[in-house]
């Protein structure tokens, strides 16, 4: 570990889609790799939370992937492996750019050093005048606790956990969330194994267009949350379900029949408090995930609501910290924008100005997988 401590006028932690953008515009806006900014990252190669993706997710059933700023995605294969070309992308984007991410380097603490914010990482510690935070949220997957669920015999697991559904053939899985990870592994699931669904409020889908007023609309929501200081909300909670062909089919084949949310677990399976009970061989928990946050900790950006509140990017309680990926711009669309809103109001901060009230990040209509 180099002991130095190293001066860069920015800071990005995160090398996904957020924070990939970020450095490009840094780029743009005359600062060099190294000396004007730092990218660190602590996956080991490029790819951000697609790279972990289960197999199987191939990049036709993914949420549609939102080119990066300056460089087209072009046609790739919809069988491929989600994670094979998104990681292949993202790498080809570091290299066009020279954005020189620094990985694999795991950042344990920002802290204010006066004038400056202390990165402290296992290779080293880096000086910053400003920080961009893309961490997103894959490095923290969220499992409630539910009486008895330590007695459990068969196997639990979460979504980022997942590889396949062969391991599971012959199985009966409990699925438990209402997102479209669900949705998804359900209707793979359902090809080898028995399934049964369970979420706490009815699933919602939807059979209208996600259309740019309507995202304007769900972020909005989402937004004035996190102006509140409250945490951000899950995206299908603001947006619902998107009524796909192969979503239908499964409606119609029954694969997508809900039951609501279990009270407890028992060691074969899972029980309500109105005496049902169902025997289960596996859990698997598709409950979202939370903001990687925990090495702000030093900072106490956190709202007594539990959330940090931010107005655009900009954290409010420490205007040198940009959250992108967080909030309105969790997203596929959202993160871009969010990367070239932090760079404006960086630069207007390294500058000495006041930075641009009117630079949300606009609307985001594809959430971040």
């Amino acid at each position: 570990m180099d002991d130095a401590v190293r001066e860069v006028e920015v800071a990005v932690v995160g090398a996904g889609q957020a924070g990939l953008s970020a450095g490009y515009f840094l780029r743009r806006s005359g600062l060099e790799p190294g000396s004007g900014f730092v990218m660190l990252d602590h996956s080991p190669g490029a790819g951000g939370a697609w790279q972990y993706r289960w197999p199987s997710l191939t990049y036709g059933k993914a949420h549609r992937v939102h080119e990066l700023p300056g460089m087209p995605l072009g046609d790739a294969d919809p069988e491929r492996p989600s994670a094979e070309v998104v990681a292949g992308y993202f790498a080809a984007y570091e290299r066009a750019f020279g954005l020189r991410v620094r990985r694999p380097v795991d950042v344990t603490a920002v802290r204010d050093g006066g004038g400056r914010l202390l990165v402290e990482t296992d290779a080293g510690t880096w000086a910053a005048r400003a920080l961009i935070n893309a961490t997103g949220t894959w490095d923290r997957p969220f499992v409630p606790y539910y009486p008895g669920q330590e007695t459990f015999l068969g196997r639990q697991l979460h979504t980022a956990g997942y590889r396949g559904a062969a391991e599971f053939a012959g199985r009966h899985v409990v699925v438990a969330g209402g997102g479209t990870s669900a949705v998804q592994l359900l209707i793979e699931l359902a090809e080898v194994a028995r399934t049964t669904w369970v979420t706490r409020r009815p699933p919602v889908f939807r059979e209208t267009p996600f259309d740019e007023d309507w995202g304007r609309e769900a972020v909005a929501r989402v937004e004035e949350r996190v102006r509140r200081g409250l945490p951000p909300q899950s995206v299908v909670s603001v947006t619902g379900l998107a009524a796909t062909e192969s979503v239908q089919q499964a409606v119609e084949r029954g694969i997508l029949r809900r039951r609501p949310m279990f009270d407890r677990i028992t060691p074969h399976g899972v029980a309500w408090d109105d005496g049902g009970t169902l025997d289960a061989d596996v859990i698997l928990w598709a409950t979202g995930f939370r903001a990687a946050l925990d090495h702000l900790a030093p900072l106490r950006l956190r709202e007594p609501g539990g959330g940090v509140r931010v107005e655009g990017t900009r954290v409010v309680k420490d205007p040198r910290i940009h959250l992108v990926g967080y909030g309105p711009s969790a997203s596929t669309v959202g993160a871009n924008r969010a990367g070239r809103t932090a760079v404006r109001e960086i630069r207007a901060l390294l500058a000495g100005r006041a930075p641009d009230t009117d630079s949300a990040p606009g609307p985001a209509l594809e959430p971040a997988r």
